[in-house]
């Protein structure tokens, strides 16, 4: 038989060629595929309490994140899972509640690191797993508990990070506060809190960039056009530090509250029996001039007004933020989360702070924006908790939900805004709580036990755990089922 060498050769190549184009579409279309997939844009603010007019707190001058609002899904009962800034940061980056480290206070992330460091089994944070999955990751100002992300005296040794793997870039502008340590608690001008320099509030007439969070909304600004160009997926995060003590800002946002009427505090009086009360440490270390907010209602509005400033201050970045993202054209694709990471006591149960197991410490603003959503604006009232976010990004930019995530999805939720919640839970070194639709229970390390009924008027002021026993040992039950045998176990790892 004779053999056509030259029909082989040409049919050869034209499968080559075929193979070839074949080839490219693929590649082509998973380009398409990620470049498709869409963006992760988290806004961070610290020491947030719903104390916005989206609300229900209307002398609040929040236009932005109402604004927000209005196109999303806000949760008016999200929980945080710690009511401190580092063990609430670690819940919401890892979906994890993190009981293990419950001890260690700001320094639970430091402590995964260590425990990454020495090759321990240390599953991977929320950035880190989106980072695997070919996203571009960056965070920019107070994102986990030291702004910038690292550790050091100073919080500025790169050799140190806060969260090993989770960013391609970790940003901090200090800016004239020398470092993120001074930028932290900074006042205006690069003034420094020390021993002695402790003011709890303060003005100054000049513009966004005389305070820290001026020149991080700047460089969040700067990552955000550049991701947009980008053609990979991007998952940026953005902290604000303010509203955090000290109540520092410029004063057209002070301007704001000049003749606003605040709404007095509820129920200012100290809890009786043993409760998480504590005597406001945090705050009452700051230099008041010999003045006292629980004895003084003059003073006590005053550090209101700068609270409620320090606030707007916040919403003017998160409107400039907003407003960047919608002029790149990446906000057709990006799903948007707004999140505070614990209340704060403005005098409730004679608190000034957070720190808590109380309703005041714990429920913070939640708000998540799907470009895909339907009824939108539509707030939700089921209770959900920050350990929920972690799964809910995956459901909704197509990534694998991880099973070692403690969190629910909320995409049900985003879908339907009278979906039901869950229990949300929330731990401190020796006290552990629930919050269901109707009861709050708090277990201490003692034994000791508290329960409110939020059906009934007097919610967080009256106790009633004598009545309910049996009440008592099924919300135990429920606390167990979500955290396991650790949950009730104070200061052990």
């Amino acid at each position: 038989m004779k053999i056509n060498y030259l029909n082989l050769m040409d049919r050869e190549i034209s499968l080559t060629k075929k193979g070839f184009v074949l080839m490219v579409l693929l590649l082509c279309g998973s380009y398409y595929a990620i470049a498709q997939q869409k963006n992760v844009l988290i806004i961070c603010i610290d020491d947030l309490r719903p104390e916005l007019a989206a609300f229900g707190q209307t002398y609040i001058h929040s236009p932005n994140i109402d604004s927000l609002a209005s196109v999303s899904r806000a949760f008016s009962r999200h929980y945080v899972n710690a009511p401190s800034c580092g063990p609430s940061r670690y819940a919401f980056l890892t979906g994890l509640y993190g009981v293990e480290y419950r001890d260690k206070s700001n320094q639970s992330l430091f402590e995964r690191a260590q425990a990454v460091e020495k090759n321990d089994p240390v599953v991977p944070s929320m950035p880190e797993w989106f980072r695997k999955n070919g996203y571009t990751t960056v965070s920019v100002g107070k994102v986990s508990h030291h702004p910038g992300g690292r550790g050091g005296d100073d919080w500025n040794e790169d050799g140190i990070p806060e969260m090993p793997n989770a960013w391609d870039r970790h940003l901090m502008p200090v800016a004239e506060w020398q470092h993120p340590r001074g930028a932290m608690h900074g006042l205006a001008y690069g003034k420094i809190r020390t021993a002695n320099e402790r003011d709890v509030m303060e003005t100054v007439d000049d513009d966004d960039k005389s305070y820290p969070d001026g020149h991080i909304a700047e460089e969040g600004l700067h990552q955000l056009n550049e991701l947009a160009k980008g053609n990979k997926p991007f998952f940026l995060a953005i902290g604000l530090i303010k509203p955090h003590l000290p109540f520092g800002m410029p004063k057209r946002y002070l301007d704001l509250y000049e003749n606003v009427d605040i709404p007095p505090v509820p129920h200012p009086e100290k809890p009786s029996g043993t409760t998480t009360w504590h005597g406001s440490g945090e705050f009452m270390n700051y230099n008041h001039q010999g003045k006292d907010p629980r004895k003084d209602e003059a003073y006590a509005l005053e550090l209101k007004k700068y609270y409620a400033a320090c606030v707007s201050y916040a919403d003017k970045h998160v409107g400039d933020i907003l407003k960047k993202l919608k002029e790149t054209g990446a906000d057709k694709n990006t799903v948007v989360v707004l999140w505070g990471d614990h209340g704060w006591h403005l005098g409730e149960h004679a608190i000034w702070g957070k720190h808590s197991l109380f309703e005041e410490s714990l429920r913070s603003p939640l708000i998540i924006q799907n470009p895909e959503m339907e009824h939108k604006g539509q707030m939700s009232d089921a209770v959900v908790e920050s350990v929920d976010v972690f799964p809910t990004l995956c459901d909704l930019t197509g990534l694998p939900i991880p099973d070692f995530a403690q969190g629910t999805s909320l995409a049900p939720i985003l879908a339907d805004p009278h979906a039901k919640g869950h229990e949300a839970v929330a731990i401190k070194s020796h006290a552990t709580t629930i919050r269901t639709d109707q009861y709050r229970f708090t277990q201490h390390s003692s034994g000791e036990v508290e329960l409110y009924d939020h059906h009934s008027s007097a919610k967080e002021q009256l106790n009633i755990a004598e009545q309910h026993p049996e009440l008592i040992a099924g919300l135990r039950k429920k606390i167990l089922n979500k955290m396991g045998e650790m949950a009730f176990k104070a200061n052990e790892k």
